[in-house]
């Protein structure tokens, strides 16, 4: 891979750089409630089955659609239209022309970094398996 590949407009990256972009935060893969009035979203700490809570990323990746159908399909052109995404998302991050930030690993060179600044699922997740109804879930966390 190039140097600072991800500072390329997301079209031009290859598939290797486009997954290198994620930085194993696992937050894309919490349950979040939306307010039916407002369309506001609200935080849970519950994570998917697949999530890796400890790692930040998903277990069985390749097939995850079939075992997750709505799992969401990021591309360069659809990465935008996910409001959704964490505040952090570096897809997000890089579709609004903003920077990574110093925490991220292809920034500093730790994958751990992101972990340490508290940014991770990393030891505040519950696994959907476990969890029973989101309402009792929900925390104030901006993701």
């Amino acid at each position: 891979m190039s140097d600072r590949f991800w500072e390329q407009p997301l079209e031009a990256l290859d598939r290797a750089q486009w997954e290198a972009l994620c930085d194993g935060c696992g937050k894309c893969c919490l349950h979040k409630l939306e307010d039916a009035d407002t369309g506001e979203l609200a935080a849970t700490n519950v994570a998917c089955r697949l999530l890796d809570r400890d790692a930040g990323r998903c277990s069985d990746y390749r097939h995850r659609h079939a075992h997750v159908p709505d799992c969401v399909r990021l591309t360069a052109r659809t990465v935008s239209s996910v409001w959704w995404l964490p505040s952090t998302c570096a897809y997000r991050l890089r579709a609004e022309g903003q920077p990574l930030p110093e925490w991220h690993y292809l920034v500093c060179g730790d994958r751990e970094a992101v972990h340490r600044a508290g940014e991770s699922t990393r030891g505040w997740t519950i696994s959907e398996t476990d969890a029973g109804d989101l309402e009792h879930h929900m925390v104030d966390r901006i993701l």
